[in-house]
């Protein structure tokens, strides 16, 4: 009984089973080219889709956040800023805090990775003593990657550092109005009455010197200049005058006026003649910090920690009329003039603004610093922020190499 009830049961399953693979064999290879259809799509899709904005997020007190990378010995430092060799207080603390992006993960910059992708290429910082801040912290953090990189000043670069081991430089051009500009004393002795001294010739449409050359030298460029455009820096005795074509605007331009037709001519000289496949960069304004007055007015930044959210505003907004204005109203027109082209902007300016404990205050490393200059509310300390800013531009320089 159990063998003829097998036999009448068999040929149904052998059916069941025949009807099974065809509906495998139909319906798999569908979902299979279906499925792999699709990821090519959703890659394109990824790399289409605009990148997550590491410029906006928050500070965390992180504990566990990895120590610096370099110390108060790397050879790059400048002494003004190396606040551990000045024994400024707190830099544990002002090391220990972490920026968060909002809806990113911001890698902390892997030294001997970034030199293996940059091999071969050379990254190269225009402008004035914010982007040589920069610069130091960058090479000190390169260096632990080669301890044989060698200090590098050819092609009018201020200072920088050559990588033997990768074959990569990286270098600060000092260019801190961008345009060239000259001091040309007063002619005329007979009269004093003006306080005019002598004036700043501005050549709006010629290049400084010291960048005018270095086009095809370098694979990634960061610009910026913007703290040298104030009234403390060329009051009325020796004030900006302007020329284009070799001869003075007329009417004559105030400051700001000035720094927007500057803006438009070196922006359009970077487009025309920086190559097209050269990483293009400028980076916006480094906020100051100064309580109280001006750098020249006794103004200080002694804080122990970051500024809170709230109070951005009053410190930054220019409506409010503070010390601390110009970064916020320079940024703006910094915008208009690199809107349309491939220039990327570093938009630092915000995380920074959170920062007013981070300067290097009255520890300059000189014993009469603080009574010639005042303090100094406007530079950084390193270590400090600006490894952070190396942290951002590290990760936009591998998303836009390694996406090709």
């Amino acid at each position: 009984m159990p063998t003829k009830l097998y036999s009448s049961i068999l040929p149904s399953i052998f059916f069941l089973s025949l009807i099974f693979l065809f509906l495998y064999s139909t319906f798999l290879p569908l979902y299979t080219n279906n499925d792999s259809s699709s990821l090519p799509t959703n890659k394109f899709l990824r790399s289409s889709s605009p990148p997550c904005n590491l410029f906006k997020g928050h500070w965390v007190l992180n504990s566990t956040k990895g120590k610096p990378f370099y110390d108060d010995t790397c050879p790059f430092h400048r002494n003004a800023w190396n606040c551990l060799k000045n024994k400024r207080d707190n830099m544990g603390i002002i090391n220990s805090w972490k920026w968060v992006p909002k809806d990113c993960k911001l890698e902390r910059v892997d030294p001997w990775r970034f030199l293996g992708l940059m091999r071969n290429r050379n990254i190269g910082f225009v402008g004035d003593s914010l982007n040589e801040n920069f610069l130091v912290s960058f090479l000190c953090i390169l260096r632990v990657a080669d301890e044989g990189a060698k200090k590098w000043k050819k092609k009018g670069a201020w200072r920088g550092a050559y990588f033997p081991k990768y074959n990569v430089t990286v270098a600060y051009h000092r260019a801190v109005l961008l345009a060239k500009y000259k001091w040309h004393p007063k002619q005329s002795v007979v009269s004093d009455e003006d306080e005019l001294k002598g004036i700043y010739r501005v050549d709006v449409d010629i290049l400084a010197d010291e960048w005018s050359s270095i086009a095809d030298f370098y694979h990634v460029l960061v610009f910026n200049t913007g703290h040298w455009w104030g009234y403390d820096k060329f009051p009325k005795e020796t004030p900006l005058v302007f020329y284009r074509h070799g001869r003075p605007i007329s009417p004559p331009l105030g400051l700001l006026d000035g720094f927007k037709v500057v803006l438009e001519n070196m922006v359009h000289h970077i487009q025309k003649e920086v190559p097209k496949n050269t990483l293009k960069f400028w980076r916006l304004q480094s906020p100051r910090h100064f309580y109280g007055g001006d750098w020249n007015q006794n103004g200080s930044c002694l804080f122990d920690r970051p500024l809170e959210e709230e109070q951005l505003d009053l410190w930054f907004d220019p409506s409010n009329n503070g010390v601390n204005k110009e970064a916020r109203t320079l940024n703006h027109l910094i915008k208009e003039a690199v809107q349309g082209t491939d220039i990327q902007l570093l938009d630092l300016t915000h995380l920074s603004e959170f920062r007013a404990d981070a300067h290097p205050a009255i520890w300059l490393g000189k014993k009469d610093a603080v009574s010639i200059w005042g303090q100094d509310c406007m530079h950084w300390c390193l270590p400090g922020l600006p490894d952070t800013w190396v942290d951002i531009l590290v990760q936009l320089i591998h998303n836009s190499f390694e996406t090709g």
